[in-house]
């Protein structure tokens, strides 16, 4: 149930709605915009006379949400969810921002040198995988929190912001320091025990679609989240399973549009997993950003073809910078910048 309190509604009205949800037994998350306060009542609302809160002091309007998703609804925040960091940059609004590194961080040489590439560019976040979930146990894992190091290192130096996955409970408070975004991968979805715990954290996470889930299951997902108070939650396409083998995974850019329409979380496009195909990254990575993706995340290496990780799906630093270009025309022609 979403109670919409009027423009000048006073902080005793807000609070006195807010007692009264209390007191009919929900949950309830306020969210402020910049003319409008939205109470969202999560519970047992089925059996609530909507009029009775109608008729409160400083009430717009009061309606039930019928989506199985409550925080993460587009009535939550009808303008729109803008993620902010501590640095300024943003992901969210007019602007796309771009986030690019390799698959996995390897040495020190390779995160700095793509480090230095990312800034060059033009980019504001640097991604890499310190802890690599593979399909086999014998592939490359990731370096841990010393790999993690690294590219703190590498991104301080360079005024950049880090996003890297985490995979269990137990890494979240190591990793703490060393990034400003969690990610969590497509086999992570539906790890509701993660999902909560990331809740209670205060920093932004990235939510990236799983292999064959629907759009619903991935807005349910990102619900786990916010439910434990933690709003700033990034969404993610990255592909998924179809019967189709010409690509690793089938891009689903219509997911952008709609996930715009039933969710005021901003989404990403990662044309990278999206497809596992150097050559298709940047033909996706343009669509993307073309039907209204918040953001791009792609990776790439300096020596592309011997990445521990990843190989075929990742661009060389030239590739990127040429990228980078080709997505500011795009950026332009649909009116946001880059």
């Amino acid at each position: 149930m979403i109670v919409a309190m009027q423009e000048r509604a006073t902080e005793e009205q807000i609070d006195s709605v807010i007692d009264a949800l209390v007191e009919a037994g929900v949950n309830v998350h306020r969210t402020t915009g910049s003319t409008q306060t939205i109470l969202a009542a999560v519970g047992p609302t089925a059996g609530l006379d909507l009029t009775k809160f109608e008729l409160l002091s400083g009430v717009l309007y009061v309606h039930r949400i019928t989506a199985p998703y409550k925080l993460a609804g587009r009535a939550f925040r009808p303008e729109g969810t803008v993620v902010e960091f501590p640095n300024g940059a943003k992901i969210g609004g007019n602007q796309v921002a771009v986030i690019a590194g390799p698959c996995a961080i390897e040495n020190r040489d390779q995160i700095f040198t793509i480090a230095a590439c990312v800034k060059a560019a033009g980019a504001g976040f640097l991604r890499g995988g310190a802890f690599k979930p593979r399909s086999s146990p014998y592939a490359f894992q990731g370096l841990g929190i010393p790999g993690l190091k690294i590219m703190h290192e590498a991104a301080q130096a360079h005024d950049l912001l880090t996003v890297t996955e985490v995979m269990e409970i137990s890494q979240i408070e190591p990793m703490l320091p060393y990034t400003d975004c969690f990610q969590v991968g497509a086999r992570n979805m539906q790890n509701f025990n993660l999902l909560r715990e990331l809740g209670q954290v205060r920093k932004p996470v990235l939510l990236k679609r799983g292999i064959a889930a629907t759009i619903e299951e991935l807005l349910l997902s990102s619900e786990y989240i916010m439910s434990g108070g933690n709003y700033d939650v990034i969404l993610c396409e990255r592909g998924i399973r179809t019967y189709e083998t010409s690509t690793r995974n089938t891009m689903d850019i219509s997911a952008i549009p709609v996930v715009h329409k039933l969710s005021h979380l901003p989404i990403v496009g990662d044309p990278s997993h999206g497809t596992g195909r150097r050559d298709m990254v940047p033909a996706m990575a343009k669509a993307a950003v073309a039907a209204g993706a918040d953001a791009i995340l792609v990776e790439i290496h300096p020596n592309a073809d011997k990445a521990a990780s990843d190989a075929a799906q990742t661009l060389y630093l030239e590739q990127f910078e040429q990228l980078m270009r080709e997505l500011r025309v795009v950026a332009a022609a649909v009116g946001r910048t880059l």
